[in-house]
């Protein structure tokens, strides 16, 4: 089985080849041809497994036709770095076919933006605020789009962009092909993105469960051991690339400061950074530069770095969703990783949740005199002000008044919204 099954153009192919693409992982396989075809698609497939490409070798295909300069297909994603990640794929893979690509995102400049969409693109790989401004501006011309792609649509929900998204298909023909990718959709986005989609192609690869290319290892921990754990792991483990998460911002840049004192080459990536920092940032992990980056999960959505040997949750995600999302970033197109996360007290309900979705893929990891007990993070999540340390005199083990984590909370989506945002429900008015 190889690409040339689905008789891309000549230049498009040679895109695939000189990427070292050999054959179409299961998404691809599955969604390539519906979408040359011109039907609507919902794919959902793990993290990891080729998302990107199954949606950008279409729209080259369908570009290599018909008139250029024109802005025919537009993705949005929630994140600068997807749509920065994007953009890169459509180069590399559109290398031959002289399609034009320009991204449109926050924290840079605009005016450099509107250059660039004066000198006339094809294909724009856009997040939704930034978008909206040039709408507003009359600096972009969307009447051309035949192609709308929304790509990490659960995360792009989940993050309050309902509104824009609503806003935004307004100002596109009413005729058009729309794709959505991600890696989970839970069923109330689902009612509502079927709404927006025309009689689609529904393309589920696996149950939304981890890559099961990665080994799963949970260390019991006190919360102020954690750094001294990783310091632990870093020095006594074989890796290349180490992505490690925390749940802030300030967290995560404190901890890439500690790791550098510590002799580490570390870098952060978060929400308080100007989109340069965040370049280089990233294109120093990606490069070897930097060893170890220490990342929230806005962030890190978009970080797709084939050298990621190790995904390390210093503090648990909120959802086992996110979990996914995130020890993704490793073990990617078949190759093997491994996942390391640190487990307090406080996490015993998403734990309980984790070792039912893994399966038998995990074990606890034990290191002698910085972890502690499973049994006492297991019980810990209904026994918090109770249980002390054994031999510790007393002294408890983590702190009753640590909030347990909690999915943060985005936008409603009530069935009242969708005469809003949905194409059907409009031309019912």
């Amino acid at each position: 089985m190889s690409f040339k099954k689905f008789q891309l153009n000549e230049k498009v192919l040679a895109g695939v080849t000189a990427a070292g693409y050999k054959k179409p992982t299961p998404i691809q396989d599955q969604s390539i041809a519906h979408i040359m075809d011109g039907r609507d698609v919902m794919g959902l497939a793990e993290t990891g497994t080729g998302k990107t490409a199954a949606f950008v070798l279409p729209i080259l295909q369908r570009l290599m036709q018909g008139q250029r300069g024109r802005i025919r297909a537009l993705i949005i994603a929630p994140t600068r770095e997807l749509s920065e990640q994007t953009h890169e794929a459509i180069l590399q893979l559109g290398l031959k076919t002289k399609l034009s690509s320009a991204t449109i995102y926050g924290g840079v400049s605009v005016v450099n933006q509107i250059n660039k969409l004066r000198s006339r693109v094809d294909i724009v790989s856009a997040c939704p605020g930034r978008l909206l401004d040039h709408i507003g501006r009359g600096t972009i011309d969307l009447s051309s789009v035949e192609v709308l792609v929304l790509d990490e649509a659960d995360h792009m929900f989940d993050m309050g962009f309902l509104p824009e998204v609503r806003k935004i298909v307004k100002h596109l023909p009413a005729h058009r092909q729309t794709l959505l990718f991600s890696a989970t959709m839970p069923s109330e986005i689902r009612s509502l993105a079927n709404d927006l989609l025309s009689d689609p192609v529904n393309i589920q690869i696996g149950n939304s469960a981890p890559v099961m290319t990665v080994s799963h290892k949970f260390y019991p921990v006190q919360t102020e051991q954690k750094t001294a754990l990783l310091k632990d792991i870093l020095k006594k483990t074989d890796t290349q690339s180490v992505l490690v998460f925390t749940r802030t911002k300030s967290r995560a840049k404190s901890l890439a400061e500690q790791l550098n004192r510590g002799g580490h080459n570390a870098t952060s990536l978060h929400g308080n950074l100007t989109q340069q920092k965040r370049k280089q940032s990233l294109d120093g992990f990606r490069d070897g530069r930097f060893e170890v980056m220490v990342a929230t999960d806005i962030a890190a959505r978009g970080i797709d770095v084939s050298r990621i040997s190790h995904v390390i949750n210093y503090d648990m995600p909120s959802t086992a969703e996110a979990y996914t999302h995130r020890i993704g970033r490793t073990g990617r197109a078949t190759k093997t990783g491994d996942a390391f996360t640190f487990i307090t007290g406080q996490d015993a309900e998403l734990l309980r949740s984790l070792k039912k979705l893994l399966g038998d893929k995990w074990q606890y990891q034990n290191v002698d005199g910085l972890t502690v007990s499973p049994s006492v993070c297991e019980s810990m999540g209904t026994r918090a002000g109770q249980l002390t340390r054994p031999g510790g005199n007393g002294r408890k083990l983590f702190s009753s008044r640590t909030p347990s984590a909690r999915r943060p909370q985005g936008r409603s989506f009530k069935d009242a919204d969708r005469i809003f945002w949905s194409p059907r429900a409009q031309q019912a008015v």
